[in-house]
């Protein structure tokens, strides 16, 4: 395979660990074409990254591969962004689709033979900006998804008790339905007075029910 980038690095990465191959031209063979590789292991706390980032520059590596495993390929990112020409995050399933690996060779090892072939496709990584919003409103998300299970398992126990307080409120958890809950809590069982808790557009429906139900005319 033809080298399109002289000096690579793959990086292996794990929850604790992070293994770093570096391929370079092996300067000792001079123009034989042959390559040379070094592989160290690393810690993933913020130091150590440091250290491996310091290790790949001082090898004048330009391009850096890693697979996107889990979430822990994240604080790699973070910590090589913008140090290098090129920065790649792989899929996992499109490695395991190139031919030729052989048994003895590292996973690192791998991905950087691969990209100094130009055989990696890169991910998209947002920019920091867009990253920072995206978890925000994934997280937000997720908030209200969870809020919405909360409501229904409420309705469900108010539902299996005799309670309709689902059917005549849009909101159990709103206004006039937390005031109704927090006075069951406190063991009113009155329906008039549980209904004059009511607030806002609930009030007004209430009262235009009892107005209708009387043969009273509100306009």
């Amino acid at each position: 395979m033809q080298v399109v980038t002289e000096r690579v690095a793959g990086l292996d990465v794990h929850k604790k660990t992070v293994t770093a191959c570096v391929r370079t031209p092996d300067e000792r063979a001079g123009k034989t074409g042959r390559r040379r590789s070094q592989t160290k292991k690393f810690g993933t706390f913020a130091n150590d990254l440091e250290e491996l980032r310091d290790w790949l520059v001082s090898q004048g590596v330009t391009l850096v591969v890693m697979e996107a495993t889990g979430v822990y390929w994240k604080p790699v990112w973070y910590a090589l962004e913008g140090f290098f020409d090129e920065l790649k995050l792989v899929n996992p399933r499109h490695v395991k689709r190139v031919p030729g690996r052989k048994t003895d060779v590292s996973d690192a090892e791998w991905l950087a033979r691969l990209a100094e072939c130009g055989l990696l496709s890169s991910s998209f990584v947002p920019q920091p900006a867009i990253r920072q919003l995206r978890d925000l409103t994934r997280y937000r998300t997720r908030l209200v998804q969870t809020r919405a299970s909360e409501v229904q398992w409420v309705d469900k126990l108010l539902e299996d008790t005799g309670i309709k307080l689902g059917s005549v409120a849009s909101d159990t958890l709103g206004v006039s339905g937390r005031l109704m809950l927090e006075a069951l809590i406190a063991g009113e069982s009155d329906p008039q007075r549980l209904a004059e808790l009511a607030k806002g557009r609930l009030a007004r429906e209430g009262r235009r029910r009892e107005s209708s139900r009387q043969g009273i005319d509100l306009k």
